[in-house]
């Protein structure tokens, strides 16, 4: 038995240092900029928005909760603390994240290109959306990062990939994940 726990001792330990030294790591990507960064909206509870959603009006879709609002607050807090330098910040035209833009990080601007196409309503933007995401992305030049606030179904299709709400997935210009980041509400 006490072999057992010295063992569990040394394996938690070993994972441990290799979960810091991952962070670390990709603190320094982010922090050396040229970076993709694609967030999640933070927690809206649920799935999808009502049948009779209008994009133009929020309190026909689904918002951010309590926790939600907190978890955009802690991903503001999570780039700040870590001196992480952002050339812009576009989100989604939906307004649980446009919310989480405009909490996290005060200024952003939004692009069609980055918003659902989960519903029936919208699928049938889906092409033109990710060639219109992918030229927008070969077009950015800076040695800043660029912070897309957006959706699972986006960021599934573009990074193969499903991100939980407030999920930060860094990626590299031809979208290749480097990391992720949880933040917690």
């Amino acid at each position: 038995m006490k072999f057992l726990k010295i063992l569990l001792f040394i394996f938690i330990s070993l994972t441990t240092s290799i979960k810091a030294d991952l962070n670390e790591n990709l603190l320094n990507q982010l922090q050396d900029g040229k970076k993709l960064i694609f967030i999640r909206h933070a927690y809206a509870p649920g799935s999808g928005d009502p049948k009779n959603f209008n994009l133009n009006d929020c309190s026909t879709q689904r918002n951010l909760s309590e926790e939600g609002r907190q978890q955009a607050k802690h991903i503001g807090e999570f780039f700040k603390k870590n001196k992480i330098k952002i050339d812009k910040v576009l989100s989604s035209e939906w307004c649980r994240c446009k919310d989480t833009a405009k909490i996290a990080f005060k200024n952003f601007s939004t692009n069609s290109f980055l918003n659902s196409f989960y519903s029936s309503k919208y699928a049938k933007n889906k092409d033109k959306q990710i060639k219109m995401l992918k030229e927008y992305i070969q077009s950015f030049k800076s040695n800043k990062n660029l912070i897309l606030v957006t959706h699972y179904v986006l960021i599934s299709e573009i990074l193969n990939y499903g991100p939980s709400s407030g999920e930060i997935v860094v990626s590299d210009k031809n979208f290749n994940i480097i990391g992720r980041v949880e933040i917690n509400y």
